[in-house]
């Protein structure tokens, strides 16, 4: 490889890593190749997906059992917790229909 290749990568490089990206090799299944590329490119987008996506591979990963009452806090979470809502349902009388 010539010195000038050799600079042009080396240039190429420190470009990506002033973006906050790094160079890596991994080793997979042949088949797999085109999902680690898209997942790859998918978390260095940044944003809330990739938050997400970056979250849910770390729980996966991680191999901890999921926590218990995930649902139960994120319906306490909700704005209308401790709001005064009648949910009584009114009961009237039944009506006639005629088939």
């Amino acid at each position: 490889m010539s010195n000038s290749q050799k600079r042009a990568i080396q240039n190429y490089r420190s470009r990506l890593g002033e973006r906050g990206l790094a160079r890596f090799e991994v080793l997979g299944l042949d088949s797999d190749k085109a999902l680690i590329r898209d997942m790859a490119r998918r978390l260095a987008e940044g944003g809330t997906q990739s938050a997400q996506i970056r979250d849910v591979l770390m729980k996966t990963v991680s191999g901890e059992p999921p926590k218990k009452g995930g649902v139960y806090a994120w319906l306490r979470s909700s704005p209308l917790v401790g709001a005064d809502i009648d949910l009584e349902r009114v009961r009237t009388e039944v009506r006639e229909i005629d088939l």
